[in-house]
């Protein structure tokens, strides 16, 4: 019997993994508002490609998701 067997070692704490998985969470929910927006007949222009919710909240939930990612990496463990 081997009792001195060592654990794997993590690069990060658990904590570290959550906030990562919600600021990718973050980025998949900024791409998700970034989509739609076409016209079925390529001679149809659609106005919608230039709303908001396109132009302006989906780029800045996706940069937000990538801060939220970027601290999960640089959060310092106790």
């Amino acid at each position: 019997m081997k009792n001195n067997e060592q654990k794997p070692d993590f690069l990060f704490e658990k904590v570290n993994y959550k906030i990562l998985l919600i600021g990718i969470a973050v980025i998949a929910l900024g791409f998700i508002l970034m989509s739609g927006g076409g016209s079925d007949d390529p001679n149809v222009f659609n106005e919608d490609v230039f709303s908001f919710r396109r132009i302006r909240l989906a780029p800045t939930v996706v940069l937000i998701g990538f801060g939220i990612t970027i601290y999960s990496i640089f959060k310092k463990s106790k």
